[in-house]
């Protein structure tokens, strides 16, 4: 069964389930496709009848990523066209909680830290940086520069404290070490941008890139001369993927081609199964932590759905 939330005139970018609340999940938004016009963060609540509105702000520009605070239920960051990030909280109807302004371009990422001991937030914009921040978005703690195109992804390491990954228009793939300030891996991993990466939840090693050469590939840090898969089957660039909170070679991607993909990479062939239930590029997708092998996606189409893909539950993926 497929539930759909319709947010007329506001165009999914980014979705991520709440770490605290199992039915809810936040979703960044923009109107006219991100192009022009003004954004929205949506926070939604899965219920038996479908998917409800709990909250809503808008923005003077577009939102193209959202992530939850993993200390505080409440809060949550958004990154916006205008080269800002929102800090909000959901028991705060008003205005958000504190914006800051130091990209000079876009900012097409956002991340909340997932390690103990650490609550940290990492932005990548198109200005080419990445910005390390503090729960409380105060100044800047530090500022990242190496990649030579725009920068579409950041994602932070759940095994090693202050480690991050970045995804960028210039084909490579970068672990960053927050301490030293310093780049510690540059992958050469597409011959195209590289829209999307996500870490592995149970190998510190492995970690997932997707491009703009439709194509999925699963790197291993240890050796990165080559990937250990190769995972073909988009027909457009992949906007981003995502490995399973419930299986450490099961992966999913969201395409321009419309349509979600999961895949299992020790698999021969590793194709699980392709939905295709938008009419528009996919952009958002996410796994929901609580609830094993249940899925979020949000598209240009105006929806976000939430679904439990019948490749996953019915107990092909270990």
């Amino acid at each position: 069964m497929v539930k759909a939330f319709r947010s007329p005139a506001r165009h999914g970018y980014a979705v991520e389930m709440s770490p605290f609340i199992p039915n809810r999940v936040a979703c960044a938004a923009a109107q006219y496709y991100g192009i022009a016009g003004c954004g929205t963060l949506l926070v939604l609540d899965e219920t038996e009848a479908g998917i409800s509105l709990f909250r809503s702000w808008d923005w003077g520009d577009g939102l193209f990523d959202v992530t939850w605070s993993e200390s505080n239920e409440h809060v949550l960051a958004t990154a916006g066209g205008d080269g800002s990030l929102q800090l909000w909280d959901t028991a705060n109807h008003s205005a958000p909680l504190r914006v800051a302004k130091e990209h000079t371009q876009e900012v097409y990422s956002v991340d909340w830290s997932q390690t103990r001991g650490e609550n940290l937030i990492v932005s990548g914009s198109w200005d080419q940086t990445i910005k390390v921040w503090d729960s409380a978005l105060s100044p800047s703690l530090t500022t990242l520069r190496g990649h030579e195109g725009v920068i579409y992804s950041t994602v932070w390491s759940p095994h090693i404290p202050g480690c991050f990954a970045s995804a960028s228009g210039d084909g490579t793939l970068r672990v960053w070490d927050v301490k030293g300030a310093a780049c510690r891996l540059a992958v050469p991993a597409h011959k195209a941008e590289v829209l999307s990466c996500d870490w592995c939840k149970y190998d510190q090693n492995m970690l997932a890139t997707g491009s703009v050469d439709c194509s999925v590939c699963v790197w291993d840090l240890r050796n990165v001369r080559q990937p250990v898969s190769r995972l073909l089957g988009h027909t457009y660039a992949i906007r981003r993927v995502k490995f399973s909170p419930f299986s450490p070679t099961v992966l999913a991607s969201c395409s321009y081609d419309f349509s979600v993909r999961f895949w299992n990479y020790s698999r021969n062939p590793p194709l699980l199964d392709t939905v295709e239930h938008h009419t528009e590029f996919v952009c958002g997708l996410d796994f929901n932590l609580h609830i094993p092998n249940q899925v979020v996606d949000c598209s240009w189409d105006e929806t976000v759905k939430i679904y439990t893909p019948a490749c996953l539950s019915a107990g092909t993926a270990p």
